[in-house]
């Protein structure tokens, strides 16, 4: 949910091209003022608020480009709010508008709302940043007893528990009926890809943990929480806090997404259980209020605070280290010299600037959110379509004017990385296809994979033989049902019915000496597929009797 920091998983083959487009690089820490506003540097920078002159225009080159039905966007500086207004319409082919109120999802730009909430509790003397999670939750266990006892409550903000990419994903996407309790509760059965804090891996699943804090610790859920908290305090009345409410509101953007080839309308994600690492639907003028918020370090108009000094320098706070390499040639403006995660914020530098900033992915919406804390500078680009070229484009295109940059065609450059992307991922995809053996066969009758399987963390998947051939359910996530489609030897691909899901993956069994199967393993089919599928952490087992 995203970063997207970004919701793609990218193959060795498509890194060079694919790996630019999730900017990034680390920190260096903001010297601040005694009300713990950054200091403001407005040398080489536009020091007028104004926008760029030919803004309007291009927003709509750069959605007819990327195939992009609406987009909310939202600039403030120094403290105006400069714009907060919408493009093109909520439904493509349809005739309502987006305007500064339609609400998007913003999805893992929920994260920073949650770790702000965080830091409230601290102010309020109820939490402690670095005081082990067990404290607050004395059940909550991971995978290491050791890990269990040492890890804090910052630790769950900044991606570093060693848990891998997206592990553990699939108990909430696509939706599940499993609960922000059971979530955590089965994070013990989840064994670690690196040792504990020593390496970045983005995760969706600790913030939900962060979720449960917050409800022990407040009394509140953690939606209630934002909601009195957060939200009302900054103005932001039009925002919601659940995933599962917009669905029915009139004046929401409808998700779009390219499916087999063609951008159309795809199903909402109306899952609440991880609500606290993507759960926020806003709008421009209420992300603009956020936005300002967070720049003048808690403040809000009139005089009143959401929180204090203190909240923005933890949360600004460099932690995590992230790696990164240079962008392709047509994108070398972003080379970077430092990348970190702070707290639902990534840490890093553009032009010589340091910038804090986060994209969000849900399925139909792609958003980033984006500060110049020395140049209070805030601007926010919601879309309603999964292209994040466009809200790149976009960003720098109004970054460079604030700065002063000379012009740089940054249509053109995404244009042409999407192009050479794509055809390396064709290229892929075909190569993976001239590797099958087709005139293979399957060790067993297809009776003989059928049953029950089990993995710890997730839960159960059923494989049944249904006519002709076999389909596959998870048990827990309603829109998990595919046929099983014979690949090669013992491995089939699940192609699932939902095809909007675009997320096929391979399903291997593996055979005990007596030809009965030892277990199941499952990973994508193509490197595109986004990184919450995380098929490939199941450790399925047959159920005895199943």
């Amino acid at each position: 949910m995203s970063r997207i920091v970004r919701m793609l998983r990218s193959a060795h083959l498509l890194a060079s091209v694919l790996m630019a487009l999730a900017v990034a690089a680390p920190a260096i820490t903001a010297q601040a003022h005694p009300s713990g506003a950054p200091a403001r540097d407005r040398s080489r920078a536009t020091p007028s608020a104004a926008l760029p002159p030919d803004l309007e225009s291009w927003v709509t080159r750069v959605m007819e480009r990327f195939e992009v039905p609406g987009v909310a966007l939202a600039v403030v500086k120094d403290g105006e709010v400069v714009m907060a207004r919408g493009f093109g319409v909520r439904r493509l082919g349809g005739p309502a508008p987006v305007d500064g109120r339609t609400l998007f999802g913003i999805a893992s730009n929920t994260k920073v709302f949650t770790a702000t909430a965080l830091g409230i509790l601290v102010e309020d003397g109820r939490l402690e940043w670095d005081a082990p999670v067990i404290r607050y939750l004395p059940a909550f266990q991971m995978w290491d007893p050791w890990v269990t006892r040492e890890i804090t409550v910052r630790d769950l903000l900044v991606h570093r528990s060693g848990l891998g990419l997206g592990a553990g994903d699939l108990m909430f996407w696509p939706p599940t009926d499993i609960t922000r309790k059971e979530m955590t509760d089965r994070l013990r059965h989840i064994p670690p890809a690196t040792s504990f804090r020593s390496a970045y891996a983005y995760d969706n699943v600790l913030y939900a943990v962060a979720g449960e804090v917050i409800e022990a610790v407040s009394g509140m859920p953690w939606e209630e929480f934002v909601a009195t908290r957060i939200l009302g305090p900054a103005g932001m009345a039009g925002s919601d806090v659940r995933l599962s409410h917009p669905d029915s509101v009139a004046n929401a953007a409808t998700p779009h997404a390219r499916v087999e080839g063609t951008v159309r309308p795809v199903t909402p994600f109306l899952g609440d259980n991880v609500n606290p690492a993507g759960g926020i639907f806003s709008s421009a003028q209420d992300m603009a209020r956020w936005v300002s918020v967070q720049l003048d370090s808690g403040r809000v108009a009139g005089g009143g605070r959401v929180f204090g000094p203190a909240v923005t320098r933890e949360v600004w706070r460099p932690v995590t280290p992230i790696p990164f390499r240079d962008p392709p040639p047509e994108l070398a403006p972003l080379r970077r010299n430092f990348h970190f995660y702070a707290l639902g914020l990534n840490a890093q530098d553009y032009r010589g600037r340091r910038i804090l900033t986060h994209t969000g992915g849900l399925p139909g919406y792609l958003s980033r959110v984006t500060m110049v804390p020395d140049l209070g500078l805030g601007v926010v680009v919601l879309t309603n379509q999964e292209s994040g070229d466009a809200f790149e484009a976009i960003t720098y295109r109004i970054l460079d004017h604030y700065l002063g940059a000379d012009p740089y065609d940054w249509l053109g450059a995404y244009a042409a990385v999407r192009v050479r992307a794509d055809s390396a991922l064709a290229a892929w995809e075909a190569g993976t296809t001239a590797q099958r053996d087709a005139t293979s066969a399957p060790s067993l009758a297809l009776d003989g994979y059928a049953g029950t399987y089990r993995d710890d963390w997730y839960g159960d998947v059923t494989i049944t033989r249904e006519g002709e051939g076999l389909v596959i359910r998870f048990s827990r996530t309603p829109s998990l049902v595919g046929d099983l489609e014979h690949w090669q030897h013992d491995t089939f691909v699940a192609r699932w019915r939902a095809r909007e899901l675009r997320a096929d993956a391979f399903v291997t069994f593996s055979l005990n000496p007596d030809g009965s199967i030892e277990r199941a393993a499952m990973r994508p089919v193509s490197p595109a597929t986004d990184f919450s599928f995380d098929f490939q952490d199941l450790r399925l087992v047959p159920v005895e009797g199943g």
